[in-house]
C-alpha cells in the first residue's frame, strides 16, 4: 500500500490515511500486519513520530513528525488544543437545529465504565452541511432513512470525542459499532455497497512548529462519501 502524502517538508508530514488502517501496530489488533507508521517509515526510508491518533475506521488527515524535537513542539500544541481540526460525518437522523455546541464532559477511558473515572471538559462544534433522505427502510415507521452530513470541529482530543458527543445528542455516526446501532449499520452498509465508520479527518490548520508559518492540510473526502461530492 503507498500511502497518500499531503505535505512534507524537513519537519513533519502528512498523510491521507485511509479508513481501516491503524496509525500503529498494537496489541488489541495483532492480527493485522500494516499500520500507517510503519508503512510511511518504509515509504519515505526514514524514521517518523506520531504526533496524533485517528481511530483505525476513521479516514483523513494524519501527522508524522521527522524528529524526536518536532514531534514534542507538535505533542504540545495538540495537548494545548492549538489546531484547528475538522471532521465530516454522517450521522443518523436530521439534528432540529443547522448548527450547534455540545458540551457534556467524558470519562479519560472510553472502554471502562464512565462511574469512578474523572470527567475531562469536552467540547465540540458541529454544523449541518447537508440533509439528505434515502429509499431505505430501516424503522417499520418509516418509509425512508433520514441522514446528515455534519462538520465536526472538536476543541480537545478527547478519545473518541466526537463518536461520544454524537451519541449524546442521538446522532450516532453510521458504521459506528460501539456507538450506533448494529441493524443500521448494516442496512447501511448494504445500500452503499461498503462498510465503515463514516467519519473523516478532512483539515487541519497549525502554525509550523519550527518555520511559524501557518499551514493547512486537507483531505478531500473518497469517492465511497455519498453526501460530500
Amino acid at each position: 500500500m503507498t500511502l497518500g502524502v499531503l505535505h512534507i517538508d524537513e519537519h513533519l508530514v502528512a498523510i491521507d490515511k485511509p479508513p481501516g488502517l491503524l496509525v500503529h501496530r498494537t496489541q488489541l489488533a495483532a492480527g493485522e500486519d500494516q499500520a500507517a507508521l510503519q508503512l510511511l517509515r518504509d515509504q519515505l526510508g526514514r524514521p517518523v513520530w506520531p504526533v496524533h491518533r485517528l481511530d483505525r475506521g476513521t479516514s483523513g488527515v494524519l501527522l508524522f513528525a521527522l524528529s524526536p524535537e518536532v514531534a514534542s513542539l507538535l505533542g504540545t500544541m495538540f495537548e494545548q488544543g492549538r489546531m484547528d481540526k475538522r471532521y465530516l460525518a454522517l450521522v443518523r437522523g436530521w439534528p432540529q437545529q443547522d448548527a450547534g455546541v455540545i458540551d457534556h464532559p467524558l470519562a479519560r477511558d472510553p472502554e471502562l465504565p464512565s462511574a469512578g473515572q474523572t470527567l475531562l471538559e469536552a467540547q465540540t462544534r458541529w454544523r449541518v452541511l447537508r440533509r439528505i433522505d434515502w429509499p431505505l427502510v430501516t424503522a417499520p415507521r418509516f418509509p425512508t432513512t433520514r441522514v446528515a452530513l455534519i462538520e465536526a470541529e472538536p476543541l480537545q482530543g478527547r478519545r473518541h470525542q466526537i463518536r461520544r458527543h454524537l451519541k449524546h445528542i442521538a446522532h450516532p455516526i453510521l458504521g459506528d459499532a460501539t456507538h450506533g446501532k448494529g441493524p443500521l449499520n448494516r442496512a447501511v452498509a448494504a445500500h452503499l455497497g461498503t462498510q465503515r465508520l463514516w467519519l473523516h479527518a478532512h483539515s487541519l490548520s497549525l502554525i509550523h512548529p519550527v518555520s511559524g508559518a501557518p499551514l493547512q492540510l486537507q483531505a478531500p473526502p473518497d469517492g465511497q462519501w455519498p453526501l460530500a461530492g
